[in-house]
């Protein structure tokens, strides 16, 4: 059995196009409908999971009667435009059969490199997740530019995995995981079934280009797997067409290629904040709050007694007690101009401060690294 997704309680599952539209036919509804049955089979046993979706753009060139792929960005825009309205409304119709909400949510790249813009998806994802909501995610293709070209879903996947601090990433793709060569091409290919994410010789195994309904390729799904590695997530690459592959994958069975990460998502993150980010402000707390950081909880509100710098929501600040001790640092979700308006009050108060409801915590535990 894989302890290392068996035992995963958030997942994101990342659904190519070839799959969504069976090879370009158009939105395959029974595929969908089946994919949302296991999804619910697995959140039902308490699992969170996001579903990361291409397919607007091979719907919306059904929809308008295009055989190939254009190359004109405003073409695939418009394509992606009209394919987004059948995609969403077929994934909520499979998921309300089973009693559940869909959400829809559209991302560029930009999104989660914005620090402010960061925060916010996460919030709104990590809310949903908590409403049992499965968030449905799609690049914002009617106004994204290069990354269109390349209809790279996978490194989305592990983007999101990343955001929500998954801890496992699966990706459904119409192969049944990654070979030592194309299948399609070298016969005595054999499956990997086991492997390190960071293993530099699989970019070199996955090779080639993907579909031309499906412009990503197992070469994405490689080095999505790295990206996810980075924050902690193991990957799983894995035939969507097996029946009941993503539940009995979900259950540890040995199907696919399960590519590990080498650290925690919650390891990796902090080493993140610690090495990559600049300060651009500072929280002065009390020795109450000082004693709840180092216990690894949240900054609240109320143990703050200063605040120093001017930053946005999203900015990196630093903690330190009243006699100048570093103590921590991490994302603010809240400015500087609000910070000190709420300081030394209780959270239940901050609705009322600043007449609109935010976060309760300053800074979130899981955007905090003791120093």
């Amino acid at each position: 059995m894989r302890d290392a997704i068996r035992n995963a309680r958030r997942l994101v599952v990342k659904v190519g196009s070839a799959l969504v539209t069976n090879d370009g036919a158009g939105l395959d509804h029974a595929a969908l409908a089946d994919w949302a049955r296991q999804i619910a089979d697995l959140q039902k046993s308490g699992r969170q999971i996001a579903l990361v979706s291409s397919g607007a753009i091979a719907a919306g060139m059904k929809r308008l009667g295009w055989t190939r792929r254009p190359h004109e960005m405003h073409k695939l825009q418009a394509a992606a435009a009209v394919g987004q309205m059948g995609l969403t409304q077929a994934y909520e119709d499979a998921f309300t059969k089973h009693g559940l909400h869909t959400a829809q949510i559209l991302l560029t790249h930009d999104d989660l490199a914005d620090r402010k813009r960061y925060l916010n998806a996460r919030s709104t994802l990590t809310t949903l997740l908590k409403l049992g909501v499965i968030p449905i995610i799609n690049e914002n293709d009617t106004v994204v530019t290069d990354e269109i070209k390349f209809g790279d879903n996978d490194t989305l996947g592990a983007l999101v995995a990343n955001l929500i601090e998954a801890d496992a990433l699966i990706i459904l793709t119409d192969q049944d995981g990654l070979y030592t060569a194309d299948p399609r091409k070298h016969p005595d290919a054999t499956l990997i079934s086991d492997g390190r994410a960071e293993d530099p010789q699989y970019e070199k195994m996955a090779g080639g280009a993907g579909s031309g309904i499906s412009k990503g390729g197992m070469l994405t799904k490689v080095k999505a797997a790295q990206r996810a590695a980075r924050s902690g997530a193991h990957t799983l690459i894995l035939g969507g067409r097996r029946p009941d592959a993503l539940r009995d994958a979900a259950h540890g069975h040995p199907l696919g290629s399960l590519l590990h990460a080498s650290s925690t998502p919650l390891q990796a993150r902090k080493q993140w904040l610690a090495d990559h980010l600049q300060v651009a402000g500072h929280f002065i707390v009390d020795e109450g709050a000082a004693q709840a950081l180092r216990a690894g909880k949240s900054l609240l509100a109320v143990g703050i007694v200063n605040v120093r710098g001017q930053f946005d929501r999203g900015a990196v600040v630093t903690c330190t007690n009243e006699r100048g001790a570093l103590l921590a640092s991490g994302l603010t979700n809240f400015s500087s101009q609000e910070a000190a308006k709420i300081m030394k009050k209780p959270s239940r108060d901050i609705e009322s401060t600043l007449g609109y409801a935010c976060e309760m915590e300053v800074i979130h535990r899981s955007n905090l690294v003791l120093l």
